[in-house]
């Protein structure tokens, strides 16, 4: 039992012998993937990220205690008719909205500016000329080029028919977009990426500000209608109002010292008919006012707890810690060689013995 043991227990001497004796080896394998993982990580570009936190506020549709009364009601099976009507737009779409196509495709003509370059420049623009490629992409991108369809170069953007370009900026973008909605508080934390700090605090402004336009716009879009229908018929009123006054002033002028009776009635007619207007168009007047009272009604209000700050770190992976992961690598690797290459070699040779073995 005592040699069972004994066979079973590490040899941490022996292997410290070991690994001392080829640490030439291991100093030249962990070098080597320093140099390497120096060499990755000034080829990755560093990427920072603006966080702007956002509560709107939750649409109910406006019942009140009424909502809550046929909620009572409805758990015995009674139907009094005052349920709320439901926003179709509720916060966990948000999420969807930015990944859209038609979302993304409007990010395109943003100005933006970086921060060491004073030139104003598209946020498309910006994607296509700063962004570098790491060296390991070169074939895939030289092989990209090669079967690239040739393209005129007046060809402009267009967002019914995008290119394969546009289609991959596309996505590179809604992968630099994230939001996040906490189910419990409503809270929308929007998060945006960019390898320029000031361009990403610009970008996170406008997502805010295009989202709190998006939902405002969707919310009041039937009530701003409305209000454009009452004005058309106010202003059609009001000139009607203003024809039938005139026609009205106009007779009366005209037949001031008329002593018939028919003069008389045709005036009192006109003036019955003015007066009619004049009621019809003060009533379109109290409907224009209701209306622009139920657009500032249903225009919904907007929290903004975090704004947009330019960010002072990098949210990237720090290029020292990649320098050291690759060192560390290299060095378990080269370790793990020298302990078990005998193995490995011995392991080879029976697979090859078997496999000319079947044949």
């Amino acid at each position: 039992m005592e040699e069972s043991r004994k066979s079973k227990e590490i040899d941490v001497i022996g292997i410290c012998k070991i690994l001392l004796s080829q640490w030439r080896f291991i100093l030249k394998v962990a070098v080597s993937s320093t140099v390497i993982g120096i060499v990755v990580a000034l080829n990755i570009q560093k990427h920072y990220t603006t966080e702007v936190i956002l509560a709107p506020e939750i649409s109910s549709g406006g019942l009140g205690l009424s909502a809550s009364l046929s909620d009572m009601a409805s758990s015995f099976g009674i139907d009094i008719g005052t349920k709320p009507q439901m926003d179709a737009l509720y916060p966990e779409i948000y999420p969807d909205i930015f990944a859209s196509t038609d979302f993304i495709i409007n990010l395109f003509d943003i100005p933006v500016k970086q921060e060491k370059d004073s030139t104003t420049k598209t946020y498309r623009d910006h994607l296509l000329q700063d962004s570098k490629t790491p060296f390991w992409r070169y074939p895939l991108v030289l092989i990209g080029t090669l079967f690239k369809e040739k393209s005129s170069t007046t060809e402009k953007f267009n967002p019914f028919n995008l290119s394969r370009d546009d289609e991959l900026l596309c996505e590179a973008i809604r992968g630099s977009i994230n939001c996040q909605i906490d189910k419990k508080t409503s809270v929308i934390t929007i998060r945006m990426t960019d390898i320029d700090r000031q361009v990403s605090a610009i970008m996170a402004d406008t997502l805010l500000s295009r989202l709190q336009s998006y939902i405002t716009n969707y919310r009041t879009s039937k009530a701003r209608n409305d209000l454009k229908q009452y004005e058309k018929f106010c202003a059609q009123s009001k000139q009607e109002y203003l024809d039938c006054q005139q026609k009205y002033a106009s007779f009366s002028d005209s037949h001031l010292k008329s002593l018939f009776q028919s003069t008389n009635s045709r005036l009192e007619e006109l003036e019955n008919e003015m007066n009619l207007k004049y009621q019809a168009y003060s009533q379109m007047e109290q409907q224009v006012r209701m209306a622009k009272t139920r657009v500032q009604e249903v225009t919904p209000a907007f929290t903004v707890i975090q704004n947009a700050t330019v960010p002072n770190r990098a949210s990237s992976t720090p290029r020292t810690l990649i320098v050291v992961l690759y060192m560390f690598l290299g060095c378990v690797g080269a370790c793990f060689w020298t302990l078990f290459k005998k193995d490995i070699y011995n392991l080879y040779k029976f697979y090859i013995k078997n496999k000319n073995t079947e044949e």
